[in-house]
């Protein structure tokens, strides 16, 4: 019997108002994620790929359908339960890494741990070990501003795993990087989601990184389409509606 899916998405709709306007942004989107996959997402600037990241995180609200993490209905959940599955569950990586400027790479990292309540030892332990994952055991102690880009997208990285989710959402995660820089970014992400079986969402442009996933999903008016990449593949096929 297959697993049930991690991220279950069901005619998820959209739309802002622009004063009198209505603008339809994501039109009853409908697919599954299994645990474990990599799944980029992909389509022109403007189509609604960081809206509907930010959806599945729980950042904002759908104006209608249902999206359910791990069996949960997340559009059922109140706002301290959503602060709750947001610091537990989800890890978020942005383009721009968002990092606190007056605090060191290891005290970034340990921050939503100490947000979640673990106490300082275990956030440090969790912390470091992620950092030195990720290539930055000599730069524990340096601020944002003393590391490059690719370094600081790193620190993001780490941020994004030190409780454990089990679902990663990347919204243009190299993005502002360099060709060479944002490649070790791409097998940073490939290879923790091998080893660790994280979930993980990307939105991006970049066709290097969206080959690297087990399945691409397209927007496209506001419709969702589903294209296997050829070059990994997934322990199950989710469905696309």
């Amino acid at each position: 019997m297959m697993a049930a899916p991690l991220v279950l998405v069901r005619d998820l709709v959209k739309h802002y108002m622009d004063g009198p306007r209505v603008v339809r942004v994501l039109e009853g989107l409908s697919f599954e994620i299994a645990a474990g996959e990599l799944v980029a997402v992909v389509g022109e600037s403007g189509v609604g790929k960081s809206t509907l990241l930010h959806l599945l995180g729980t950042l904002d609200n759908p104006s209608a359908g249902e999206i359910e993490l791990g069996g949960q209905k997340v559009t059922q959940l109140s706002q301290v339960e959503l602060a709750r599955l947001r610091n537990k569950e989800i890890g978020f990586v942005f383009q721009f890494h968002h990092l606190l400027s007056d605090f060191t790479a290891l005290e970034n990292v340990m921050m939503p741990a100490l947000i979640g309540g673990a106490p300082r030892q275990a956030a440090r332990a969790r912390a470091v070990e992620l950092l030195e994952r990720v290539g930055l055991s000599e730069r524990l102690h340096h601020r944002p501003g003393e590391l490059s880009g690719g370094e600081q997208q790193r620190v993001a990285v780490a941020r994004a795993l030190v409780q454990g989710p089990r679902l990663v959402l990347a919204d243009e995660p190299t993005g502002n990087l360099d060709p060479g820089t944002a490649e070790g970014v791409h097998r940073l992400l490939v290879e923790l989601n091998e080893e660790r079986q994280i979930t993980m969402v990307i939105a991006t442009h970049n066709r290097q990184l969206a080959a690297l996933a087990h399945r691409t999903l397209e927007l496209a008016g506001g419709k969702i389409f589903e294209h296997k990449t050829g070059n990994r593949r997934s322990s199950s096929a989710p469905s696309v509606g």
